[in-house]
């Protein structure tokens, strides 16, 4: 770090530089004034060290920095010497610096927050000085854990021989399961190109051009409607390769995902679980369930059966389900604590119908709230078949439509995890969800969409059901793909993409294209399927969402260096903002009145 300006960074020095004359670069981070001596904090991206004044050594000296304020920048010159009063908190906090000369290289305005860990200043006031925030060594140090990420990734992808190749982002628009940014064409009016929700289609044809092993840590773009930690911008890892099956392609990125937790927070992943979708629904009722703890779910249909309980034999005779978890230790819950519950199960964002407890007493009484309907007996069978112990409290609902059921349950599975402290925060939970459905039903049309993306290849043993003329049979079908599921988040989505233009053909013929339409979005590449595509797979991670996992965070927009709100704004730089009419004009564009 030894430039003209400085000798050391503000997180270097250590007992082993006492006695040298150094240079130290930075930013006021606070002082003290004791009267007899000065004490003032330098810091730097690297870390702080503490600057000291003695009022009778260095009068002079010592009246000038007293006028400094926060966030001066400043170049300090002098000897390293043994802190009297040490601080083990920091790397630095056995020395400090006894200057010679302190120089201003610019003063500061006040800031409009504390530049601290712990800061005074709410997050759209941050994000309006984001240049501000971002000195915050907290913030300082999501960054170099993300740049530590993508150093690690490049390592080992390079060493895998995988080829860094850009695609472009200015592309046609082509549906991904969210809207397209659209970005005008001024030299062909009425024309415009697209933003890639991610470059799916470039890297399969990158394999049919024989690239045979692609990666590339990309900004990809969705104009989503506001979604809380979504961003409109986000970083993908996006890679690709040639002649793989599903095991390869897991096997490869499950070394990656080890690489990147070794080299960036010094961890030693297990070999990776593989779960298959079906299970993780019916077990913890999400795709991406964390099992940094357990309550499984227990279907409770049979043990249900054979009272006057009308909700129970309404969802019962209507081959829906009824389900619950254990909570382990809860039943000591008051009428107020299971009547907060319910009242969370019921919330329109939750969207439950109701909740039914069970208390197994750690006095061996049994209490529910549906006492009228279930004896004493009844219920400790329930209890015996869903691994309830004394102390243990059941939580129960239902529903006509199983995947409702599961969803709700899964979401208060969460919900007691985290307010219970059921999550040992130290630990991971990283592991391959697999074997997901090609398609799905869209809950307002009824119609089929597709799971993950239309390029998913099948299972071979599906293929049949794929060319049924039965809606139920194509339900059946199995894609040959696989997220990676980090602490309750997906972090990688991916497959063994369809290389035979039949089948693809068939897909996209199934979620309704014309032949037409299928010339007009996907043309080139079905023409590329017809030169000799190999097969091939590949997968994305979404790297913001990663570098949050591992730095500690609970948004993403604390690891992206200029984020934008929830609602997709930059306060920073204020955008978006409007244009110029005479801009518009050259792009062809008039602005219709709301």
């Amino acid at each position: 770090m030894n430039t003209s300006y400085r000798t050391h960074t503000c997180g270097e020095l250590r007992p082993s530089h006492i006695g040298q004359t150094v240079t130290l670069c930075g930013w006021v981070q606070k002082d003290r004034d004791l009267g007899y001596i000065l004490f003032l904090d330098l810091r730097d991206r690297y870390g702080i060290t503490q600057v000291s004044i003695k009022s009778d050594e260095q009068a002079e000296l010592y009246e000038k920095v007293a006028k400094f304020g926060r966030e001066f920048v400043i170049s300090v010159t002098g000897k390293v010497v043994e802190r009297e009063s040490k601080n083990n908190k920091i790397p630095t906090g056995h020395i400090e610096i006894r200057p010679d000369e302190i120089t201003v290289l610019n003063p500061a305005k006040l800031p409009p927050f504390l530049i601290e860990d712990e800061t005074d200043g709410g997050e759209e006031l941050r994000m309006e000085y984001r240049y501000l925030d971002i000195r915050r060594p907290k913030v300082a140090r999501s960054l170099m854990i993300r740049a530590k990420m993508m150093q690690a990734v490049r390592e080992y992808l390079t060493g895998q021989e995988f080829l860094e190749v850009e695609t472009p982002y200015l592309i046609k628009s082509t549906p991904e399961g969210a809207r397209d940014f659209v970005v005008p064409s001024r030299l062909h009016h009425g024309t415009f190109y697209a933003l890639p929700q991610s470059p799916q289609i470039l890297k399969q044809l990158l394999m049919v051009a024989g690239v045979d092993r692609y990666f590339q840590i990309v900004k990809c773009f969705r104009d989503e409607d506001f979604r809380g930690d979504r961003q409109p911008e986000f970083t993908q890892v996006d890679c690709e390769m040639s002649f793989v099956s599903q095991d390869d392609v897991l096997s490869t990125f499950e070394g990656m995902t080890k690489h990147v937790f070794r080299q960036v927070a010094g961890v030693e992943l297990p070999d990776f679980q593989r779960m298959t979708y079906k299970h993780a629904i019916e077990t913890y009722g999400s795709d991406k369930p964390d099992l940094r703890f357990d309550a499984k779910f227990v279907e409770l249909n049979e043990q249900m059966k054979g009272t006057d309980f009308g909700v129970f034999n309404n969802v019962i005779d209507g081959n829906g389900l009824i389900v619950g978890i254990v909570a382990k230790g809860c039943a000591s819950y008051s009428r107020k604590q299971t009547d907060k519950l319910i009242k969370w199960v019921k919330d329109p964002q939750i969207g439950g119908t109701g909740l039914v407890f069970v208390k197994y007493n750690e006095d061996g009484t049994v209490k529910s709230s549906v006492d009228k309907f279930y004896d004493e007996a009844h219920l400790r069978r329930i209890g015996e078949h869903a691994g309830a112990e004394p102390g243990d409290l059941l939580l129960i609902v239902a529903d006509k439509l199983k995947g409702k059921a599961r969803k709700v349950l899964g979401q208060l599975r969460l919900h007691m995890a985290r307010q219970e402290g059921w999550i040992d925060e130290s630990k991971w939970s990283v592991f391959w969800v697999v074997d997901f459905p090609l398609f799905e039903e869209d809950e307002e049309t009824g119609s089929l969409t597709f799971a993950h993306h239309p390029f998913c290849m099948p299972r071979p043993e599906d293929l049949e059901y794929l060319y049924s003329d039965d809606p139920n049979d194509r339900k059946r079908v199995t894609a040959q793909s696989y997220d990676m599921v980090m602490n309750g988040n997906e972090i990688v989505s991916g497959s063994i993409r369809v290389h035979d233009r039949k089948v693809q053909d068939k897909i996209f013929e199934i979620l309704g294209l014309t032949d037409e339409d299928k010339e007009a979005k996907f043309g080139f590449m079905l023409r590329a399927f017809e030169y000799g595509a190999p097969p091939h797979g590949g997968c994305a991670f979404g790297f913001d969402r990663w570098a949050m996992l591992l730095a500690g965070e609970k948004t993403i927009r604390d690891v992206i260096p200029f984020p934008k709100t929830a609602g997709g704004r930059d306060l920073m730089m204020d955008a978006p903002a409007g244009v110029p009419l005479d801009a518009l004009g050259e792009l062809g564009i008039q602005l219709l009145e709301e």
